[in-house]
């Protein structure tokens, strides 16, 4: 039988960093609450959890890098929402989001999750912020646990405290 390793989403003692655009504070703010309550109820303890706000996106990678790389967290949950205009400024935005971020968790030595709701109107935005579709920010929370402590089991110890 082959050996198996699967991440935890218990991680009493973790320290998280969540990185929250403003843009769009109406939609992120539902995904900050939904992921700061999906880690309470993991174990993560209140002074243990970080939100960062920055303007939009588009910031998001600069700000998860940094975060990633001071060696003070555990885990960095990025939060945003982009949602489709009238003009390309959606395609620029979600790409370099989506890329910077997916870049950062390459190169970090902890998970980096890509939260960022990216939708075609301000509806589906809703339902993926605590209606019909679930809160994505709870969801992403929980990969962060989940990866935080896979990580710990391939680097042979246990979550970054």
């Amino acid at each position: 039988m082959p050996r198996t390793i699967d991440g935890q989403l218990s991680a009493r003692g973790i320290k998280v960093a969540i990185v929250a655009a403003r843009f769009n504070a109406f939609i992120v703010d539902r995904l900050v609450e939904g992921a700061v309550d999906a880690l309470t109820r993991h174990g993560v303890a209140d002074g243990d959890i970080t939100v960062v706000h920055c303007p939009g996106a588009f910031e998001i990678p600069q700000v998860a890098k940094r975060l990633a790389d001071g060696g003070e967290y555990g885990a960095v949950v990025c939060l945003g929402s982009v949602i489709r205009g009238a003009t390309t400024h959606y395609d620029y935005v979600a790409g370099h989001a989506a890329y910077g971020i997916a870049e950062v968790a390459m190169s970090a030595k902890v998970p980096v999750i890509f939260g960022v709701l990216t939708t075609e109107n301000i509806e589906q935005a809703v339902e993926r912020a605590g209606t019909k579709a679930g809160n994505k920010g709870w969801d992403a929370a929980l990969a962060a646990l989940e990866m935080a402590s896979l990580y710990a089991q391939l680097d042979g110890g246990g979550p970054k405290r």
